[in-house]
């Protein structure tokens, strides 16, 4: 069909069918642990925040679904975070056959990444680098559950492979009931998880970038801007996010207040990885005190970096707003960053998207506290960003919603998953300078 060779429609299209086919896998009777079929909408929402990397559950991962059940769970997160079209793509190149060049820019759409000419080792590199520090990670896991906490060998090896996949994509998914609160002292469980999590979270461009670095001819040239921005943002938001949860939750005797000084900082650590994007809470979420909700809600919206497996507006469109009005501030008429000037026309897309995430969000806020009147405000708030931002955190008012408020949280997963990248490479590809010019007049502003 010719309508679907445009980027704009095939990413969303793919994911559309990728949910289908996952809801039906999920609705099998033996994908279910008591033998008997999971209603329609359990397998949707599921299969929704299976592959678009959320971590939203409506039911038990570990209890409601069969071992065949986790592990299409599991499948479907993997093709989630690395691309479908990615995929396909990559299958193309193995096989040895001639990949246009639009159908490499369509695979790299869902990163959100359009650099054409380096699609095909960018490609490669999503899948290398998936693997690997997958491999790495599950083995560290696997060696930790089985010789350290007595786990048998088998049990051990489907809990780190499951952790895994899901951290390096984000996804936040958990085959154990309580998330990793179990596990919340044990630094060799945490600390590969939140590694995982940071080296899929940054994007695929940097890592790119990184590795190309190694020939000397490259490493003499400076860091693209895009990556000096995602280091630098993503380190302080990092040791930022730490030092305010650690300041919000020191006395709460809920979460950090009873921990020794040592897993405070652990587990203030683990969550400032894990709420920009992640969605694997260490402490119950709910008990947090009201500022940790608000920090929450901020992290939650920034994400992670662009063209990878996090979500969120992403770090360098936040990056590039608090320039823009720093730049406003000090008169400038142009906005630099780092020495380096940036375009009007990047500016307009990110206030366009920074613009429709608080409109979408808003909206379904509004909807489901009017649905839901018993609910808290802030839980919704708080649901309503996990599910846009792909987050995955909850304060367990999830299940309890009612099937319209649920619903409004498919939608908004599937927005932020692919809905925002997709609005990012219309804009992109299709600029369009007007013929004409209207006069100008300046409206009154503040």
């Amino acid at each position: 069909m010719k309508w679907l060779r445009h980027p704009t429609r095939v990413v969303p299209a793919a994911f559309l069918a990728a949910i289908a086919l996952g809801t039906v896998v999920l609705m099998l009777p033996f994908a279910a642990a008591s033998g008997q079929r999971a209603d329609f909408f359990t397998a949707v929402f599921t299969a929704t925040s299976s592959i678009c990397v959320t971590g939203l559950i409506i039911v038990d991962t570990p209890t409601f679904w069969s071992p065949f059940g986790q592990a299409a769970i599991l499948m479907m997160i993997q093709i989630g975070g690395l691309g479908i079209m990615t995929g396909a793509t990559l299958l193309g190149l193995i096989s040895g056959k001639r990949m246009s060049l639009s159908r490499r820019a369509i695979a790299l759409t869902e990163h959100g990444h359009l650099n054409r000419a380096e699609a095909a080792s960018l490609i490669w590199l999503v899948f290398i680098v998936s693997i690997a520090i997958e491999a790495v990670v599950t083995l560290v896991l696997w060696l930790r559950w089985w010789l350290g906490h007595g786990m048998s060998a088998g049990a051990a090896a489907w809990h780190a492979l499951f952790h895994s996949v899901s951290a390096f994509n984000n996804a936040g998914f958990s085959s154990f009931s309580d998330s990793l609160i179990s596990w919340q002292a044990d630094g060799l469980i945490l600390g590969p998880i939140m590694a995982a999590i940071i080296i899929g979270g940054i994007g695929f461009p940097v890592l790119h970038e990184f590795w190309s670095r190694r020939e000397p001819v490259r490493r003499q040239k400076p860091w693209s801007l895009h990556s000096r921005i995602t280091l630098t943002v993503t380190a302080a938001l990092l040791v930022g996010g730490t030092l305010l949860m650690l300041a919000a939750e020191w006395a709460n005797s809920a979460t950090f207040g009873a921990m020794p000084v040592g897993e405070r900082l652990l587990n203030a650590a683990f969550h400032s990885v894990s709420m920009r994007t992640a969605g694997f809470n260490a402490v119950d979420v709910g008990a947090f005190a009201d500022q940790s909700l608000s920090i929450n809600y901020l992290f939650m919206m920034i994400g992670g970096g662009s063209a990878g497996t996090a979500g969120g507006l992403k770090v360098t469109t936040f990056a590039l707003l608090g320039f823009v009005v720093w730049s406003e501030i000090r008169g400038h008429h142009e906005t630099s960053i780092f020495s380096r000037r940036v375009g009007a026309a990047v500016v307009r897309q990110a206030l366009s998207i920074a613009l429709i995430a608080i409109a979408l969000i808003g909206m379904v806020t509004l909807s489901i506290e009017w649905i839901e009147p018993e609910i808290d405000f802030r839980f919704i708030l708080f649901e309503t960003i996990s599910a846009f931002a792909t987050v995955g955190l909850s304060t367990g008012i999830t299940a309890s919603l009612s099937p319209p408020s649920q619903l409004l949280l498919v939608l908004l997963m599937f927005v932020g998953r692919v809905g925002t990248i997709t609005f990012a490479t219309a804009l992109a590809l299709a600029p369009r300078t007007l013929k004409y010019r209207y006069p100008e007049e300046q409206p009154i502003v503040g």
